[in-house]
């Protein structure tokens, strides 16, 4: 059956968000159409901010209809993740209160936490709570709120409420998409207003991110750049891009 371009790419997006990527000669196989094709297909997708091209194939960019979950993060780039959260961890500093979001990197942040002082951690999520639950010196708070299933943290006025009530010393905070022109972005707006209020609670903030969150935009802004203390990625991220966000005003770290 010969597809129309439109329903090629439906089905291009609808494999890329089932599998996390797609590659162009696999698909060029698959749906019988030459290499070239894919790519302009791939070309328009990415032009209407469903797909990030790579080498050779393409990722989905989450968006307001499309959200991966907590336990697909936890099996993508983990090794990248870990190097990332070790680096945030050693910018705790002095910080006594500290909010850590929801995600897998932040929750491995969480897990990279000195044990050996007291310190107070403000989360929304379920999993950075029972991994911190047991810790000698760590006092935990868990935001209350309406639990989203994908993601295992709490949102909507309850949430946000709690955390108005807070001055925090250091946030760490995680997004879908970061960009220069559009700042820091997420697919659901209620996830959104917690961070926002995170970031408002806190004296500084820190983005953790693997590379491929750069340059990709998501539904709903809650952060400028210029409002973070630092940007901590990977050395995946080019050196040169990582300057143009640091003209911006945070430190950039790659690891």
């Amino acid at each position: 059956m010969t597809r129309t371009a439109e329903e090629r790419r439906h089905e291009i997006v609808r494999a890329a968000r089932a599998t996390g990527s797609v590659d162009v000669t696999a698909l060029a196989a698959e749906l019988g159409v030459a290499k070239e094709t894919i790519r302009r297909d791939l070309r328009s997708l990415e032009d209407h901010g469903l797909v990030r091209r790579t080498h050779g194939g393409a990722y989905p960019v989450e968006s307001a209809g499309f959200e991966t979950t907590l336990a697909f993060r936890s099996t993508s780039q983990v090794p990248e993740k870990r190097r990332i959260a070790a680096a945030a961890a050693e910018l705790l500093g002095d910080a006594e209160t500290v909010f850590v979001d929801e995600g897998f990197t932040p929750q491995l942040i969480a897990e990279a936490l000195p044990g050996d002082r007291p310190l107070t951690v403000v989360t929304a999520s379920l999993p950075v709570a029972g991994a911190l639950a047991g810790a000698d010196h760590i006092q935990v708070l868990l935001l209350g709120g309406r639990v989203r299933s994908g993601t295992l943290a709490t949102v909507d006025h309850w949430t946000t409420r709690m955390l108005s009530g807070f001055v925090l010393d250091l946030a760490y905070i995680g997004a879908n998409g970061i960009s220069r022109e559009h700042g820091l972005t997420t697919p659901d707006p209620t996830v959104g207003e917690v961070k926002a209020q995170a970031i408002r609670a806190a004296r500084r903030t820190v983005f953790a991110g693997v590379h491929t969150k750069f340059g990709a935009v998501s539904f709903c802004r809650f952060a400028e750049v210029g409002s973070l203390e630092a940007i901590v990625t990977s050395t995946l991220l080019p050196a040169a891009e990582a300057h143009r966000y640091a003209l911006l005003g945070p430190q950039v770290i790659r690891v």
